[in-house]
């Protein structure tokens, strides 16, 4: 049967996943630093036999066979996939892969040591390699898939986004958060006046941090049998379901930042850890792309981190870790805090979004070539003093070179993080409708009702619908950005 052929080779394919998966997890957090060179080879080779592997000539035969052979309803959906896999990977050949993945690892290592010294000059060509590479990617993939340059590159991270349908949306949030993000402001500068900003405390030794951290992943969900957290430059999720790496950096006088990236990351690894253990080998098992994935990890963060009910249970367990006697009205100023910053890791709800806005309209015009990298750092900087009145002209580590994502290659990434808030809220708002004592199981740190939720809803579901229809099928509707909008104004819009 043709089908039994794409299953085995299924499996085989999972094997180099797995092996590029954790060795890049490494990478960004045990290796040696004289390592880089080696390891970057050898995940080139690694991803260059996959590469090989999965686009042999003889799998579009198998696929056509496999369609005239009686499956099942799982089979039937893990071959779609199977097809839509096929005809994404063979848009490029071996050889661009693997010179790809040997420039994409270079510059990211290259990223991390000249972030910390504020070195843009010596950046810039590194990141114009990446970036002519990324348009030679668009254009090859535009020709196969018949879809303008940049819709095809976010095509391989949320199958059917198109800037057509997101940046109206964006354009229309962009405008609500610009009068927003200042009436925020103005309503907790005066709810400071009532009840001053109690400062943290002092410093938080970094091992008790850690074990906080552990401690909330565990709660929430996380299968430490199953997964482990480090610490890395740009907090991140990686390795395989089986062996999920999450990471974390952490800063000694302020415990809220880790902590935050922990339960951001952790939402990931639930979606990881609970995606259909059957279908691994296939496209069918894994997540249906990172707007979902970013709606997981954003609930975690967002929906749940951020709720005043789950701080209800949540204060002693800091107080257990960190010797920190902290009131409701003490703590909740911090985890609401509201302010115009640089960083989009470390930026809060209401201004996080117009991060994303801003990469995502700029690296549409480095894709198409309106925009060339010497450039980047006036054009960042022109809009972010838009956006959010500051500036990074004379700082790029805080600017262009800030994020791992270009570095690496990931055009097309960052739509999924706003679209993945909207999602977020959505996914809040329904399931609170089936279970209202959502709040009142999170103040007594039971999140089995929540996560049976998500497990059925979306964790379980794996790649068998499109997001749309994912999303549909979970809250009994399409995309609405109105429950993002009235989570911010209900959160932070009232006096």
């Amino acid at each position: 049967m043709s089908f039994q052929k794409l299953d085995d080779l299924g499996h085989k394919l999972e094997a180099l996943e797995h092996a590029l998966a954790i060795l890049g997890a490494d990478e960004a957090t045990h290796m040696a630093v004289g390592g880089g060179e080696k390891r970057a080879e050898a995940m080139a080779a690694l991803a260059g036999m996959y590469h090989t592997r999965a686009t042999a000539p003889e799998i579009a035969d198998w696929i056509a066979a496999a369609e005239g052979e009686a499956l099942d309803d799982e089979q039937r959906a893990a071959l779609g996939e199977l097809r839509r896999q096929y005809t994404n990977l063979t848009c490029l050949p071996v050889e661009f892969v693997e010179r790809q993945t040997t420039a994409r690892m270079r510059s990211e290592q290259l990223w991390r040591d000249l972030r910390a010294k504020n070195d843009w000059a010596g950046f810039q060509p590194a990141l114009e390699g990446v970036v002519a590479l990324v348009r030679e990617e668009a254009a090859l993939r535009s020709d196969v898939l018949g879809l303008a340059p940049y819709d095809a590159l976010m095509e391989q991270f949320d199958p059917g986004n198109r800037t057509a349908d997101i940046t109206p949306v964006f354009a229309d949030l962009k405008a609500f958060l610009k009068g927003f993000v200042p009436e925020a402001l103005a309503i907790q500068e005066a709810r400071l006046r009532k009840h001053p900003l109690k400062p943290l405390s002092g410093t938080y030794a970094i091992d008790k941090q850690r074990e906080l951290g552990l401690a909330m992943m565990a709660a929430v969900g996380f299968d430490l049998t199953h997964g482990s957290l480090s610490v890395s430059h740009h907090p991140f999720c990686g390795g395989v379901p089986s062996d999920v790496r999450i990471t974390t950096r952490y800063k000694t006088s302020d415990f809220l930042s880790a902590l935050m990236g922990v339960l951001h990351e952790t939402g990931h690894a639930l979606y990881e850890q609970n995606l259909p253990k059957a279908w691994s080998h296939w496209p069918l098992g894994k997540a249906r792309g990172m707007a979902v994935h970013e709606s997981q990890s954003l609930f975690v963060e967002k929906q749940i981190g951020r709720n005043p009910a789950f701080w209800r249970w949540a204060l002693p367990v800091v107080d257990k870790h960190l010797g920190e006697a902290w009131s409701l009205d003490d703590l909740l100023p911090h985890v609401h805090r509201v302010e115009r910053g640089l960083i989009r890791v470390d930026a809060d709800e209401v201004t996080y979004p117009l991060h994303v806005i801003l990469r995502y309209e700029l690296e549409q015009e480095l894709v198409s070539g309106r925009l060339e990298v010497a450039d980047l750092p006036e054009a960042w900087d022109a809009k972010m003093r838009d956006y959010l009145g500051l500036s990074t002209l004379d700082n790029p580590a805080d600017g262009p070179m800030q994020d791992v994502h270009w570095p690496g290659a990931a055009f097309g990434y960052f739509p999924s993080y706003t679209l993945g808030a909207m999602m977020a809220a959505q996914q809040w708002a329904a399931l609170t409708r089936e279970h209202p004592s959502a709040d009142d199981d999170l103040a007594k740190g039971n999140f089995t009702a929540i996560n049976d939720w998500r497990r059925k809803k979306i964790w379980s579901q794996g790649s068998r619908w499109s997001t749309p229809d994912l999303l549909e099928r979970a809250t009994g509707e399409k995309l609405n950005a109105v429950y993002f909008v009235d989570h911010l104004r209900k959160r932070y819009g009232t006096a």
